[in-house]
């Protein structure tokens, strides 16, 4: 099947669980999934590409006053609490003083964040094979946990900047983003996806909401995203990580409910393919297009939490 075939069947898009499968790619017990093509020689490459050092972050503030700013589910409730254990100590009061504070965060939600390989399941079994039964809410991610992305995402990030193709701020509501798209995103912008990167779609998704805000909330609200029909293409490109400034999949997806996200479940499950969502992707097209480069260094480090699906997450872009 062509990667640039966009007219897919259900049955189709099922197949790809078996066609584009990673499973025993890198051994039976591999958790790493697609980290594994970050090796030592492409993290070095990407290093070696840094000129001016000019960074922008990828990521919005995590603010506990608008916890759930693209209506994809709350991400953060925070708690202050001052703190007088160093008076108590020395039976007096002190010139200075200090605060701690208690944050419990939902990174699974409208904040950036890293979507590990025990996020989705497909009939009962996660990444290379592993049984969903493995993530418990009372034992967390077992076999799959994030903090096995200890090294990070340091590698090669290319921007593919859809929204500019079509010569938009954004792409319309539960406007596709195809094969043809990316690879005429590349043709346009002289740049290759290739082994190892961090591929970033622009789609203008998180700023329209930001700026007109949500048709809808959760799986219900129509929003740009990749079709099933780009998931050959990831696979082929062995790409790393999948980056987009939403939830990844266009939304409706355009099949029944157990496809509601094919792009995520496809991709984590089949392929052990790291997601990232709800990236910003504003200011980066911007910085793209002022330097006439769409490929930087790219870094990002999920917290080395034990037993968790997700990371919040602030990926930075070097030039």
């Amino acid at each position: 099947m062509s990667v640039r075939d966009t007219s897919l069947t259900e049955g189709e898009v099922l197949r790809f669980f078996t066609s584009l499968s990673n499973w025993g790619r890198w051994g039976d017990d591999d958790r790493l999934g697609t980290l594994n093509t970050i090796t030592d020689e492409v993290r070095a490459a990407a290093a070696a590409s840094i000129r001016t050092g000019r960074a922008v972050s990828l990521s919005r503030d995590i603010d506990p006053r608008t916890p759930d700013p693209l209506a994809s589910g709350n991400s953060v409730v925070q708690r202050f609490t001052g703190t007088n254990e160093v008076e108590e100590h020395f039976g007096r009061p002190l010139r200075f003083d200090a605060v701690t504070e208690f944050v419990g965060i939902a990174a699974h939600g409208s904040n950036t964040h890293v979507d590990g390989l025990a996020h989705y399941s497909w009939d009962g079994h996660n990444y290379n094979g592993f049984p969903a039964s493995e993530t418990t809410s009372l034992g967390g991610a077992r076999k799959l946990s994030v903090h096995h992305a200890a090294l990070g995402f340091l590698t090669r990030g290319v921007l593919l900047d859809i929204a500019a193709l079509h010569g938009v701020d954004w792409l319309g509501r539960g406007q596709p983003v195809t094969p043809e798209d990316l690879t005429a995103a590349e043709r346009r912008q002289g740049v290759t996806v290739r082994p190892g990167d961090a591929l970033l779609v622009h789609t203008g998704n998180a700023a329209r909401i930001l700026h007109e805000g949500p048709d809808a909330v959760g799986p219900a609200a129509r929003q740009a995203g990749l079709h099933a029909s780009c998931l050959p293409f990831l696979r082929e490109r062995d790409v790393a990580m999948l980056g987009n400034d939403g939830v990844q999949d266009v939304q409706p997806s355009g099949y029944g409910p157990d496809l509601t996200r094919p792009v995520h479940t496809v991709a984590l499950v089949a392929l052990g393919l790291w997601l990232v969502d709800n990236m910003e992707l504003t200011e980066l097209a911007a910085v793209c297009r002022e330097e006439r480069r769409w490929e930087f260094f790219f870094a990002a480090l999920p917290w080395r939490m034990v037993g968790v699906t997700a990371s919040a997450s602030n990926p930075v872009a070097i030039f």
